[in-house]
């Protein structure tokens, strides 16, 4: 299993930086090139919503992702520092979870496999998708 880990201040100019990264990785973990710009979005809304989340609630911590090769899949955390994390309302205020809400069904309807946790130490987004097997070598 191979694991790249990025972290990025929460700032919107590094949410670019991430999606790029993110794409690079999954095309070189065989997942379908048709699906790549999805992948990228995905990342996208995921970073963009923990930086409004950090940024909110006044949290110096980096924003983090996890690029996680495995033998069948491609699995993408993006984590956040907030207590509570997704979906807990963190943002303090209705316009801000309102927001949330729209994110993460962003989120859903461009991967199929997603789960949005929270704790005491922040949230994380896990967002999963198949990759093609290697071809072989002749």
């Amino acid at each position: 299993m191979a694991t790249v880990e990025l972290r990025f201040s929460a700032l919107p100019e590094h949410v670019r930086t991430a999606r790029l990264v993110a794409a690079a990785v999954a095309r070189r973990a065989g997942v379908d090139e048709a699906v790549l710009d999805e992948v990228r979005l995905a990342v996208g809304e995921a970073c963009s919503r923990a930086v409004g989340l950090h940024v909110s609630n006044d949290i110096a911590a980096p924003v983090w992702v996890l690029l996680i090769e495995d033998e069948k899949k491609f699995s993408i955390e993006v984590g956040d520092e907030v207590p509570g994390g997704p979906g807990s309302g963190s943002h303090g205020d209705s316009e801000g979870e309102g927001e949330d809400e729209m994110g993460l069904a962003v989120i859903s309807g461009l991967v199929d496999d997603v789960e949005v946790t929270s704790g005491e130490r922040g949230g994380v987004i896990r967002m999963t998708w198949p990759t093609a097997p290697a071809p072989a070598l002749s």
